[in-house]
C-alpha cells in the first residue's frame, strides 16, 4: 500500500519559523515588517508558510495572493488582485473601497468587480497609493499578514507595487511575506534588482532555506514512515534527494526504496513516478490541468476538459487522494510546481495544441471585464496559433498600458512584432502600421526603465520605409525624450529635425508640443534666449488651438527662462498664468509647481519656494498621491529648507524621499543634497564615500543638464577644499572658465564664491596669485549683477579675496559680507561669522575674534552645520583663543519662521504628531524645533513656552 508523502511534523525549519514569529511580533507592535523567503524548488517554502499561518490563526488577519506561471510574460497584478479579493471576502468590498480613500477608482484596474466608475484613467501613482492605503488601513486595528508566493513569476507591475509598499509603509500592524524559487533567478531576471533593493530596506528580512542535513533527512524519513530509518534507506534517500525535502517525500511515497536500484534514475522520472501510477483517466485529467497552470479555477478546468463531468470529478478526487493536487478555494492546485512542469513538458504536440486552445477559447468566452488578454495570448502562443496569438498580443499591449504594466506591454509588443511578417495583413489585424506598434513598444520599454531597448526600438521605427511627415516627427520627438530620460546627448538636434517636418500650418498642435519639448531642453542646457523663443511660438500656436495644457507648459518654460535671462520683473507673470491654465491637468500643475518652487529657491526666496512645494504636497494628499507625486514636490523643498536653516526638517524630508525612490533625475538631486549636507554637517569621510558611490549617476545627469553640472562642480570643489586638496578643488571650480560652461546665475553665483574661497586658500598656501583667473571670475560676477541675491554673493566674493595678498584677511570686508549675508544660505551665514573671526584675529582684535567665532559655532550648531563649528574650534585652538566663556548667545524671542509656526501650535495644545501632520513634517522634526524653542526662550516646559507665545500674540 502507498504511504503518505508528507510528514505531519516539519523537519529542519525551526529557526526559520521562529524568525517569522518574531517578525509578526514586531509587526504587532506597529513596526511594519517584510520577510522574503528564498530557496531552491522543493525545499519547503510553502510548507514553512503553511506551518506559520496555521500557528497564528486567530492572532492576525491573513490574506494571500499567488503569482501565475505563464512563461516569460505574467498577467499584470495577478497576485495583488488575489490579495485584495481575499481581503474583500473577509471585510467586504465596500470597506476595501473606503480604505482606498481618494484612490478608490484606481482599484478598478485590479478589481473589475468593484464596480467603481472611472473618471478618465487613474495615474500609475494612484494605483500605488490605493493598494498601499488599503493595506495600511486594514492593518491599523489588528495584525495583517499578506502572503505572496512564487514571486519569481511576478510581473514588473506587481513588483513595482510591492517595492512601493516596502518603501512607503509608515505604520500599522503589517507583515508582508514573500517567497520565491532561487534557482529560477537567472542573471537579468527582474526579481534580482527587487531582492537587492529590498534587502537594503528598513523593514525587510531575508530567510534563505538550505537543504536538509543527513540527520534531518533521517528525522524526516522516520516522521513519514513511523519507524527508525535503516542505514541503507537513509543513505539511499539522502544521496538521491540531495537533502531536498520534497524529493525525500516523493522517494518514500514510491514504496520500497531501500536499495539503490529501486528509485527512479532521473529527476524527471522521480517527478512523474507518482503521476504514472495513476489510471489513464486521472493521467489525462492531470495533463489537461497542467496546461492551465499551477493553480487552475474549476470553471476553466471544466471548460478545457472534453470528457464527462463524472469522469472529471472522479479524476479530481483520485488526484487529490494521491496527494498530487490540493483544493485551494475554487482552484485545483498542484501540490508542487515541479510536478506540474514535468507533466506539462511530457505533453504530446497534439495534446499541447488541443488543451491550450480550449483554455484560450474558455478565457475568450468570459465577459469583457473579466478577460485577461495576457493569459489568452499565452495559451494561443502555446497552441502555436500565430494569428490568434498576434491578435491577443495586440489586445494585451493595450490592456497592460491601461494598467501601467509597462514591462508586460513591452514584452507583448515585442511578441506581436516577431509575428508581424508571419500573419496576413498584420496592419489591419493590429489596427496600426508597424512603426506605430514599434513606437508603443518603445514607449513601454522607456516607462519600464529599459532605456537602451526603448532607444533601439524607436530608432527602428523611425527607419521604417513607410513613415514620414508628422508621423516621423512624433517618432523623432519620442527618441529625443528617451535620450533625455537616459541622460544621453542629441535631443535638441532630433527635435529640430522634427520641427522641419511640421512647418506652421501643417499640424500646429503637434508643432506646439515639439516646440515645448525643445524649449525644455534648451532651458536645461542653459540657453534661455533659445528657450524663450521656442516657448513663445508654442504659446502662440496653442492659444490658436485652445490647448490650455500646452499653453500652461509654454508659459511655465518661458517664465523660468525669462528669470534666467534677467527678466526678474516679468517672469512671475508667466508662471502665474501657467498656474491658472494648469488647473484640472495634473501633469501641467506638477510641472508648474516643480519649476516655480525651484526658480524661487534659486532667486533666494526660500520661504515662498517651500510654500509652493507644500501647497502641492497638500493637494497630492487630497487626491491620494502623497507618497508618489507628493514625494517629488517635497523633494523640491529640501534645498530651500537647508538654505533657510531648517536642517532637521530638510534631513527628514531627504531621507523619506530617498526611501521612496523618486524618478531618476530627482533621485540624483536628492543624492547630491545628501552628499552636500553630509559634508557641511561635518562628516567629510562620509561625504566622500557617498560621492564615490554616486558619482557615475551624478556625472551622467550633469552631461545633459547645466543645472546639474554646476552644483556638481560646487560640491566636488568644496569636498576637495575641505580635504586640503587645493589643486583638485581649483580644477573643479574653474569649470566656470571652460568652454562647456553656460550661465545659470542661481547655480553659478555659489560656485563663483567657492572659487574665490579656493583661490584665496591657494594664495595663502603659496600656490600662485592667478590674477588672470580672478579677473575672469570678476567678469562672471559682474555679468550676474541683475540677480536678486547678487549683492550678498558679491560681498562674500570681495571678502574672500580682500586684505593683504587677496587672502581674505580684511575684517571690514567680512563685516560688509555679514551685513548682507541674510540673503545667503544658512550654512554660509555661519561661515561668514567664522571668516570674520579669523580676519579679526589676523588684525589683532582678539575679543572681536572670540565673539565672531562663538557666534559661528552657535549658529552652526543650531542648524547642524558641524563643519563650520569644527573649523571654528580648530582655528581657536591653533590661535590660542579661549571660547569657553559665558553663554555665547542671549536667549531671544527671535525664532525662525518655522519655529514660530510650531510655537503657535504648541500654544494651541497640540502634540508633536499633530503639529507634524499640520505642517507636513515628522514628529521627530517637531521635537527638534520644540527643543530649539525652549532653549531660545529660556523656557523649562512646553507650557512656559506657550505662555510666551500668548504674550507675544496679545494686541
Amino acid at each position: 500500500m502507498q504511504m503518505t508523502q508528507a510528514s505531519a511534523q516539519m523537519i529542519g525549519r525551526d529557526a526559520e519559523l521562529q524568525a517569522l514569529m518574531a517578525s509578526l511580533a514586531e509587526a504587532a507592535d506597529s513596526k511594519p515588517q517584510a520577510v522574503i523567503i528564498g530557496g531552491e524548488a522543493g525545499l519547503g517554502k510553502t510548507r514553512l508558510l503553511g506551518e506559520f499561518l496555521a500557528g497564528i490563526s486567530g492572532q492576525a488577519r491573513i490574506i494571500s495572493g499567488q503569482c501565475v506561471d505563464l512563461g516569460t510574460v505574467a498577467p499584470p497584478y495577478a497576485p495583488l488582485t488575489g490579495v485584495l479579493r481575499s481581503l474583500a471576502a473577509q471585510i467586504g468590498m465596500d470597506t476595501v473601497l473606503d480604505f482606498a480613500g481618494p484612490g478608490r477608482e484606481a482599484l478598478s484596474l485590479l478589481l473589475p468587480e468593484a464596480g467603481t466608475e472611472l473618471e478618465g484613467l487613474p495615474t500609475a501613482n494612484r494605483v500605488l497609493e490605493a493598494v498601499s492605503s488599503v493595506l495600511e488601513r486594514a492593518s491599523a486595528d489588528q495584525p495583517l499578514v499578506v502572503v505572496v508566493e512564487d514571486l519569481h513569476w511576478a510581473d514588473d507591475a506587481t513588483l513595482t507595487v510591492l517595492r512601493f509598499i516596502l518603501r512607503a509603509f509608515n505604520g500599522g500592524q503589517f507583515l508582508l511575506v514573500l517567497s520565491y524559487r532561487s534557482d529560477d533567478i537567472h542573471r537579468g531576471h527582474p526579481l534580482r534588482d527587487f531582492l537587492a533593493e529590498s534587502e537594503r530596506g528598513r523593514y525587510a528580512k531575508s530567510i534563505r532555506l538550505s537543504r536538509l542535513t543527513k540527520d534531518q533527512v533521517r528525522a524526516l524519513v522516520e516522521a513519514i514512515t513511523g519507524h527508525d530509518g535503516g542505514y541503507d534507506l537513509v543513505e539511499n534517500v539522502f544521496a538521491r534527494s540531495e537533502g531536498v525535502p520534497f524529493f525525500v517525500e516523493e522517494l518514500l511515497g514510491l514504496g520500497a526504496c531501500g536499495a539503490t536500484g529501486e528509485v527512479p534514475a532521473t529527476l524527471t522520472d522521480l517527478l512523474l513516478a507518482r503521476y504514472e501510477r495513476m489510471v489513464d483517466s486521472v493521467q489525462y485529467f492531470l495533463r489537461v490541468l497542467a496546461a492551465g497552470g499551477v493553480s487552475v479555477p474549476h470553471t476553466q478546468a471544466l471548460a478545457a476538459y472534453d470528457r464527462s463531468f463524472e469522469e472529471f470529478e472522479a479524476s479530481a478526487r483520485a488526484a487529490q487522494r494521491a496527494n498530487l493536487l490540493t483544493l485551494d478555494g475554487s482552484c485545483y492546485t498542484f501540490r508542487h510546481a515541479l510536478v506540474r512542469e514535468a507533466i506539462h513538458a511530457d505533453l504530446l504536440p497534439g495534446e499541447r495544441t488541443r488543451f491550450h486552445t480550449r483554455y484560450a477559447q474558455a478565457l475568450e468566452s468570459r465577459g469583457s471585464g473579466h478577460r485577461d488578454a495576457v493569459e489568452i495570448a499565452y495559451h494561443w502562443h502555446a497552441a502555436n496559433a500565430q494569428e490568434k496569438t498576434f491578435r491577443a498580443s495586440i489586445a494585451a499591449v493595450s490592456e497592460a498600458e491601461r494598467s501601467y504594466a509597462y514591462s508586460t506591454a513591452a514584452r507583448m509588443g515585442e511578441r506581436a512584432l516577431e509575428l508581424w511578417d508571419r500573419v496576413g495583413d498584420a496592419a489591419t489585424l493590429a489596427g496600426m502600421p508597424r512603426f506605430a506598434l514599434m513606437a508603443r513598444t518603445a514607449s513601454a520599454h522607456n516607462q519600464a526603465g529599459s532605456g537602451e531597448r526603448s532607444l533601439a526600438v524607436i530608432r527602428l521605427a523611425a527607419a521604417e520605409p513607410d513613415v514620414g511627415g508628422a508621423d516621423l516627427a512624433r517618432l523623432l520627438a519620442d527618441q529625443a525624450r528617451y535620450l533625455g530620460f537616459n541622460a544621453q546627448l542629441g535631443s535638441a538636434e532630433l527635435l529640430l529635425r522634427a520641427l522641419e517636418l511640421t512647418p506652421r500650418g501643417s499640424d500646429d498642435r503637434l508643432r506646439a508640443t515639439l516646440l515645448n519639448h525643445l524649449a525644455a531642453r534648451y532651458m536645461l542646457e542653459a540657453k534661455p534666449s533659445e528657450s524663450i523663443s521656442m516657448a513663445s511660438e508654442a504659446l502662440e500656436l496653442s492659444k490658436a488651438g485652445a490647448d490650455r495644457a500646452e499653453q500652461s507648459i509654454a508659459l511655465n518654460l518661458r517664465g523660468c527662462s525669462r528669470a534666467i535671462a534677467g527678466d526678474i520683473d516679468g517672469w512671475r507673470a508667466d508662471l502665474e498664468a501657467a498656474k491658472e491654465l494648469a488647473q484640472g491637468n495634473a501633469a501641467a500643475l506638477l510641472r508648474y509647481r516643480i519649476n516655480y518652487s525651484d526658480a524661487l529657491n534659486q532667486l533666494g526666496m526660500y520661504d515662498e519656494s517651500i510654500s509652493v512645494a507644500e501647497e502641492g504636497i497638500q493637494q497630492a494628499r487630497e487626491v491620494g498621491v502623497e507618497r508618489t507625486t507628493g514625494a517629488i514636490l517635497s523633494s523640491n523643498a529640501v534645498e530651500p529648507l537647508f538654505a533657510r536653516g531648517d536642517w532637521g526638517e530638510a534631513h527628514a524630508l531627504l531621507e523619506r524621499n530617498l526611501s521612496l525612490s523618486p524618478p531618476s533625475s530627482f533621485h540624483a538631486y536628492l543624492l547630491r543634497s545628501k552628499s552636500w549636507s553630509t559634508l557641511w554637517g561635518g562628516d567629510t569621510a562620509g561625504a566622500a564615500a557617498l560621492f564615490q558611490q554616486w558619482q557615475p549617476l551624478l556625472h551622467e545627469l550633469a552631461r545633459v543638464e547645466m543645472q546639474s553640472r554646476l552644483p556638481l562642480a560646487l560640491f566636488a570643489a568644496e569636498l576637495a577644499w575641505v580635504r586640503g586638496d587645493l589643486d583638485a578643488a581649483w580644477r573643479e571650480a574653474t569649470f566656470l572658465m571652460s568652454p562647456e560652461f553656460r550661465s545659470l546665475p542661481g547655480y553659478e553665483l555659489p560656485l563663483i564664491a567657492a572659487a574665490a574661497r579656493i583661490l584665496a586658500a591657494r594664495r595663502k598656501a603659496g600656490l600662485g596669485l592667478d590674477r588672470a583667473a580672478e579677473a575672469q571670475l570678476r567678469g562672471l560676477l559682474s555679468r550676474d549683477g541683475f540677480w536678486p541675491t547678487h549683492p550678498a554673493w558679491s560681498a562674500l566674493f570681495e571678502a574672500e579675496l580682500g586684505g593683504d595678498g587677496g587672502t581674505g584677511n580684511d575684517p571690514a570686508a567680512w563685516h560688509s559680507a555679514a551685513e548682507l549675508c541674510q540673503a545667503l544660505p544658512a550654512h554660509l551665514r555661519c561661515y561668514v561669522s567664522l571668516r570674520k573671526g579669523q580676519a579679526e584675529q589676523f588684525a589683532g582684535h582678539k575679543a572681536a575674534a572670540v565673539a565672531s567665532l562663538r557666534d559661528a559655532i552657535d549658529r552652526a550648531e543650531s542648524i547642524g552645520a558641524g563643519l563650520v563649528a569644527a573649523l571654528a574650534r580648530d582655528f581657536a585652538t591653533r590661535s590660542g583663543l579661549r571660547l569657553d566663556g559665558a553663554g555665547t548667545r542671549p536667549n531671544t524671542l527671535e525664532l525662525t519662521a518655522r519655529e514660530s509656526q510650531v510655537l503657535d501650535l504648541v500654544a494651541e495644545g497640540l502634540g508633536n504628531k499633530q503639529i507634524g501632520a499640520q505642517l507636513f513634517i515628522s514628529a521627530k522634526t517637531v521635537s527638534v524645533h520644540v527643543s530649539a524653542i525652549l532653549r531660545k526662550l529660556n523656557a523649562t516646559s512646553r507650557t512656559e513656552a506657550a505662555n510666551h507665545a500668548r504674550v507675544k500674540n496679545q494686541p
